[in-house]
C-alpha cells in the first residue's frame, strides 16, 4: 500500500498538475472580507500550466481595493498552488490595481506585506487582520445556520440548549462546524450549538441579541460581496480592460477607498 501510494506521488510530480486541480487549489482561497472564494467572485482572470510551473493572474472590482487583502489573497494564492504535487513554483501575479508592482514585486521577493511597501504600509499584521475576518465570518456561518434551523421548526430556545451533535446533517452545518475547527473551537458533538466569536457559550438570555448580531454581519458580507460583483462585471464588461490609471486625481470615485474588495 505504501509502495502505490510512493509511485502515485512520484507519477504526479513527474507528470505535472492539471489546470482543473489548480483550479480546484483557487476554490480553497477565500476574499478574506467576503469569505467567498475567489474563483466564485471570479477574480481570477487567467491561468496557464507549463510543467512544473503555474502562472495565475488576479482581478479585484475596483483600481483601489484594500491592498492589504490584495496581498492575502495573492499570498493564499500561491501557497495553495505550490501545495499541489508536481508544482515547482507558482507566479501569482495581480494586474489592474494601483498597488500591483508593490504587491507583485514583494511576492517575487518573498517580502511580508509591509516589506513590499518600503515600510509604508499601514496595519502590517495580515494574520491578525485575518483572524477578524475568520471570526466575522463565523458569525454570518452562525446566521446561515440558525436562519435553517428556525425555518424548519425551531425556536430561539431550542438553539440554546442545542449540541453540535444534535445538529440534522446539512451543507450549512457543515461549513458551521468547518469554520469552528478552523478557529479551533470545541466542537464535538458535546459542545453547545452557540458560542461567541471567542468559542465562549451563549447564554440563553443572550441568544436574541447573538442571533441579532449575526445577521447583521452576514447581511453586511452579503451586501458588500454584491457590491464587488457588480463592479468586477462593470470594470470588464464589453472587453473592458480594467485599466484606471489614466483617471484624473480629481475624479472623486477614483480617490474614494474602503476596505472592501
Amino acid at each position: 500500500m505504501t509502495h502505490r501510494s510512493t509511485s502515485a506521488t512520484k507519477a504526479a510530480w513527474a507528470a505535472g498538475p492539471t489546470p482543473q486541480a489548480v483550479w480546484t487549489a483557487l476554490g480553497t482561497v477565500r476574499d478574506p472580507e467576503l469569505d467567498q472564494p475567489i474563483t466564485d467572485l471570479e477574480f481570477v482572470l487567467d491561468v496557464e500550466v507549463r510543467d512544473d510551473e503555474v502562472d495565475v493572474a488576479l482581478r479585484l472590482p475596483t483600481y483601489f481595493c484594500a491592498p492589504n487583502f490584495a496581498f492575502l489573497m495573492v499570498a493564499d494564492a500561491r501557497t495553495a498552488i505550490e501545495a499541489l504535487p508536481g508544482v515547482a513554483r507558482a507566479n501569482v501575479r495581480l494586474v489592474d490595481h494601483y498597488a500591483s508592482s508593490e504587491i507583485n514585486e514583494g511576492m517575487s521577493a518573498d517580502l511580508g506585506f509591509g516589506a513590499s511597501f518600503d515600510g509604508q504600509a499601514v496595519g502590517d499584521d495580515l494574520e491578525e487582520l485575518r483572524d477578524t475576518f475568520t471570526r466575522k465570518g463565523f458569525l454570518a456561518r452562525t446566521h446561515e445556520l440558525c436562519k435553517e434551523l428556525l425555518t424548519a421548526g425551531l425556536t430561539p430556545e431550542d438553539l440554546a440548549g442545542m449540541t453540535v451533535g444534535e445538529l440534522p446533517p446539512s451543507p450549512l452545518a457543515e461549513r458551521f462546524i468547518a469554520r469552528r475547527r478552523e478557529l479551533g473551537m470545541p466542537s464535538d458533538p458535546h459542545s453547545p450549538l452557540l458560542i461567541d466569536v471567542w468559542g465562549v457559550p451563549v447564554a440563553p438570555e443572550q441568544v436574541g441579541d447573538h442571533l441579532r448580531r449575526a445577521r447583521t454581519v452576514h447581511v453586511s458580507i452579503e451586501g458588500n460581496a454584491g457590491m464587488c460583483r457588480g463592479l468586477l462585471a462593470t470594470r470588464y464588461a464589453d472587453g473592458g480592460t480594467g485599466d484606471e490609471r489614466a483617471r484624473s486625481a480629481y475624479d472623486p470615485l477614483a480617490t474614494t477607498t474602503t476596505t472592501a474588495t
